[in-house]
């Protein structure tokens, strides 16, 4: 696992058997001024070496092991050093430097936590946005909303129990977040517009080093440990079609919306159907003149995620005065979130590969599929958008409202891939030329895990070493080399929340992230 390394602290060598270690002269590790105690102490001590030397006939000890220093101690170690204890109180412990990259909910939640569970920390939290939030933040398209229950995706401690509706909006839960950083004082320790470029360890002198830049300014600091929480959604990626450059009109990614941007009466293209297209999509299609909306691989529209929660809506869906009133009740609401949250970790079932729970999934969301279309008289669509793939090898998503738009007028759904863009528009590979105003990409994020900057640490770097081999011939590793997703191996005092791998498929991500920040502060309070 992970490697933990401290300024203060020397880490003795391993390869020393304990019997070599005790085995040696003992000799009273005295000053002059504690003469009066001397012969008590080496009184105990030569009893103690007599009982250890019986079973081994050797006590002398090399003499790389012993050493006196100028006050007149005499010390043992396995290998020369000029390491000396600290004289201090065993309860007083040194400041620990941390930073945090990243001021999403894992950051937020590890801003809050630490430092009442680890003594003396002392917390920079850099993001490169002008507010907290993460994802929340920077995704403000139409129709952005969690498709996790409201009272399911928060803090375990710090619920909210007033949430308007059963699946929050975007705008209400960056509120919440916001809220959140207020109340536990991150924005104290946040250093906002703030980028960082890169981590480097420094082994002579057990940091991080982080190369920084705000507002123009580049600068180094460093730090005992560093915790990235970033995020999957941190690197949003752009297409790269030939002729985009080219284009006239406005591209606007949907994890970078622009907010002036006006869809009214335009010709729209929506380029992707992962959980944001399938969100934006129907809210444009509202207002748009046309939608173009370019969807290469079908994917799986699937229901509630519980059988114990609603079906979602294509709007929203308040919660009721009376239910937020009784929720006011600490006992009724507690009860309330852990029947919720119960129906969360009964789920696993379903990702194990030929089980019947998983077996069953593509006839279940099939027939979801066909009732939903069959309601518009649309049923026709059906072999268009059901995948070749099973389901889970995908995010999935309720999509209220999804195969809905696609059935309207004025949405047309284009399955062949494009080839490339002009000034007017997008041309598709069989020739077909469509005309737009605007072009929303919906095209997803970094999907290798791979850090958008370096972190270095002796010949290894990660935003080179964890990509596929395939995609850079110099990778080290070649995927996304972990230990529990959390700790990486010869990197030491450095570790991710919510990095490759960490949440399961079942329970929350809420509840994901707080389980390792504890990790994390077992792995800090180790340096002190």
């Amino acid at each position: 696992m992970a490697t933990l390394l401290s300024p203060t602290h020397v880490t003795p060598p391993t390869d020393i058997k304990p019997a070599e270690t005790v085995n040696i002269e003992l000799t009273t590790v005295l000053s002059n001024s504690d003469a009066s105690t001397a012969s008590d102490s080496s009184t105990y001590q030569n009893s103690y070496a007599s009982s250890i030397a019986s079973s081994s006939s050797d006590t002398s000890p090399p003499a790389s092991q012993k050493a006196q220093d100028q006050d007149g101690y005499t010390t043992y170690y396995p290998h020369p050093t000029s390491f000396k204890l600290g004289d201090h109180a065993i309860d007083d412990l040194r400041s620990l430097k941390v930073a945090i990259v990243g001021a999403g909910l894992s950051g937020l939640m590890a801003g809050a936590l630490l430092p009442t569970k680890v003594p003396g920390v002392l917390l920079s939290i850099f993001d490169k946005n002008d507010d907290v939030g993460g994802t929340w933040h920077e995704n403000r398209y139409p129709g952005v909303r969690c498709d996790i229950p409201s009272h399911v995706y928060q803090s375990s401690f710090s619920p909210n129990t007033q949430w308007s509706e059963e699946y929050a909006t975007g705008p209400e839960i960056r509120k919440y977040w916001q809220d959140f950083a207020r109340k536990y004082d991150v924005y104290s320790r946040l250093r906002l517009s703030t980028k960082v470029k890169g981590a480097y360890w420094e082994p002579q002198r057990a940091q991080w080093r982080l190369e920084i830049e705000s507002g123009g300014v580049r600068s180094t600091e460093h730090f005992d440990f560093v915790i990235q929480a970033i995020g999957r959604f941190n690197d949003f990626r752009m297409p790269e079609y030939p002729g985009m450059v080219k284009y006239k009109g406005q591209v606007v990614h949907s994890s970078a919306w622009v907010e002036s941007f006006d869809a009214t009466d335009k010709r729209i293209a929506t380029i992707g159907n992962g959980a944001s297209g399938i969100q934006v999509t129907p809210a444009l299609q509202k207002i748009a003149k046309h939608i173009d909306h370019y969807a290469r691989s079908p994917t799986w529209i699937g229901g509630a995620f519980t059988p114990d929660l609603k079906e979602r809506q294509d709007g929203p869906m308040y919660i009721s005065p009376e239910a937020r009133e009784g929720f006011k009740d600490e006992e009724t609401y507690l009860h309330y979130r852990k029947k919720m949250e119960d129906g969360f970790y009964r789920t696993f079932e379903g990702i194990i590969a030929d089980s019947k729970a998983s077996k069953d999934l593509p006839e279940k969301f099939t027939k979801l599929m066909k009732d939903r279309l069959d309601m518009v008289g649309r049923a026709d669509l059906l072999p268009r958008l059901i995948p070749d793939f099973p389901p889970h090898c995908r995010r999935l998503t309720p999509g209220p409202g999804y195969l809905e738009s696609l059935t309207k007028e004025n949405v047309t759904l284009v399955q062949t891939p494009i080839e490339r863009f002009y000034e007017d528009g997008i041309v598709t590979t069989d020739g077909v030329h469509r005309p737009v105003d605007a072009v929303i990409c919906s095209t997803g994020a970094n999907t290798d895990c791979t850090p958008p900057v370096p972190i270095v640490a002796g010949e290894y770097d990660l935003s080179r070493d964890w990509k596929p081999a395939a995609v850079v011939s110099e990778s080290k590793f070649g995927f996304p080399y972990s230990y529990l997703g959390i700790g990486v191996p010869d990197f030491p005092n450095l570790a991710f929340i919510l990095g490759p791998n960490p949440a399961g498929a079942t329970g929350t991500l809420v509840n994901s992230s707080e389980t390792q920040i504890t990790y994390v502060k077992l792995m800090d309070t180790r340096l002190l």
